[in-house]
């Protein structure tokens, strides 16, 4: 008998072993990464949060940058949430109608919720993109960007507002591949909304 025999069965943690969400096109495979990549953003938010704590406190030497650079940081995270989200087939949603169906009802269930979230993610982009336009754009029709207007001054409000829209145009088409595939007759995939509960 080895040493090794004795040792318990080392079972891997549910990170290793759950398989990735389930995705419903080869561009919403595309929005995950780039969702992955988004959340390390608020990683580097902590990190220079750390270094303001470090710099005022121990050094009497505040910055002038950190704080509007956190919330553009963590605006910028959040925004790609939303495409996320809808890419894994995780956003929020009410159940309990769709489980008590049989998969025909489903599919048509499937289709009236594509076409409504197509409808409004189509007048979200619209509506970002007025948004972006005057953040973007003096009342003469110039390009100049919307600034904080604090001591430092960046033009963050103008590129939050910029990463909104693409973010709302990335969940419009997102949602048009969608509904295009729910109409050809392909469910959208089940999640298992009990993965983490004990």
């Amino acid at each position: 008998m080895t040493r090794d025999s004795h040792r318990p069965e080392e079972s891997a943690s549910p990170a290793e072993t759950a398989p990735p969400d389930p995705v419903r096109t080869a561009f919403d495979r595309g929005v995950v990464a780039c969702g992955r990549l988004a959340a390390w953003l608020v990683f580097v938010a902590m990190a220079i949060s750390v270094y303001e704590v470090i710099m005022r406190y121990a050094f009497a030497s505040p910055t002038s940058w950190v704080h509007e650079t956190v919330v553009m940081l963590v605006a910028v995270s959040f925004a790609f949430g939303g495409p996320a989200a809808l890419a894994s087939n995780r956003h929020i949603r009410v159940k309990v109608l769709y489980d008590s169906v049989g998969p025909v009802a489903r599919l048509w269930l499937d289709r009236f919720n594509d076409l409504v979230a197509f409808l409004f993610c189509a007048g979200m982009t619209y509506a970002a993109y007025t948004m972006f336009w005057d953040a973007s754009h003096n009342p003469l029709g110039e390009w100049q960007l919307e600034r904080s207007g604090t001591s430092w001054n960046p033009p963050f409000p103008a590129f939050v507002k910029g990463v909104i829209l693409l973010a709302l145009a990335i969940m419009c088409v997102q949602s048009l591949l969608h509904l295009i595939q729910s109409l050809r007759g392909k469910p959208a995939p089940k999640v298992d909304d009990t993965e983490g509960t004990a």
